[in-house]
């Protein structure tokens, strides 16, 4: 029998946590490894995630531990479902909070009649154009990266699933949604999209996510609770 300290995690953890705002998931992934190396005195765990999360989106995150991160690529290969807020009448560059506004539109002659409308040719499969600010690789680089060095490069299209898009609400200027998509899908994208097709512009102003995969946000963990459980 193995009794080293934290052999569990070693073999092999699946974690569900809620991402909180402002926290990249490269950072939880890394608070989480931290954590656990300091409570069973390990000296290196392996330990990734199953999808990424932008900075300013919170929600579900799937945090995977030794030999499980071997099940990265299934874990993150399942359905998405978010709650997004949507700002028409502005842009920025990343298309979310991340930056300042750079142009802004009218969007007084939008309706919720024409949301509606322009929301049903947006479901299916679909080439998107991920945003500049992406973690989109050209030529080694990440596309955020170039983009922060005033390099910016349309990318080219990618081809995701939206099965669902549920209105919930417009309060001029706010547009909330649910989403529900592949893997691979950006929300950012799918704010611009719905900006061009009512003759405005759009940025994503709030993003949540609430699946991912059989995983939901109902069992997730807040870091600060999962540290008491250790310790």
């Amino acid at each position: 029998m193995n009794n080293t300290p934290g052999q569990e995690w070693l073999d092999g953890q699946i974690l569900v946590f809620d991402k909180p705002y402002q926290w990249t998931s490269f950072y939880l992934v890394k608070k989480v490894r931290s954590a656990l190396e300091q409570r069973y005195g390990l000296k290196k765990l392996k330990v990734g995630h199953a999808g990424t999360l932008d900075p300013l989106a919170t929600g579900l995150m799937i945090i995977v531990t030794g030999k499980a991160t071997k099940r990265i690529d299934a874990l993150q290969a399942g359905e998405k479902e978010y709650f997004a807020t949507i700002r028409l009448g502005a842009t920025t560059p990343g298309f979310d909070l991340e930056k300042e506004i750079d142009e802004v539109f009218p969007f007084e002659h939008i309706t919720s009649e024409m949301i509606a409308a322009a929301l049903k040719n947006m479901t299916g499969e679909i080439d998107q154009i991920p945003p500049v600010y992406s973690a989109k690789k050209i030529k080694g680089m990440r596309a955020y990266e170039k983009a922060r060095r005033g390099e910016y490069q349309e990318l080219e299209p990618k081809r995701v699933q939206i099965n669902e898009i549920e209105f919930l609400g417009y309060t001029p200027p706010d547009v909330r949604l649910r989403i529900v998509c592949s893997r691979g899908t950006y929300i950012r994208a799918v704010a611009r999209d719905l900006g061009l097709m009512l003759g405005s512009g759009a940025h994503l102003t709030a993003l949540r996510r609430s699946r991912s995969g059989e995983f939901t946000i109902d069992n997730a963990l807040i870091f600060e609770d999962f540290l008491k459980q250790l310790f």
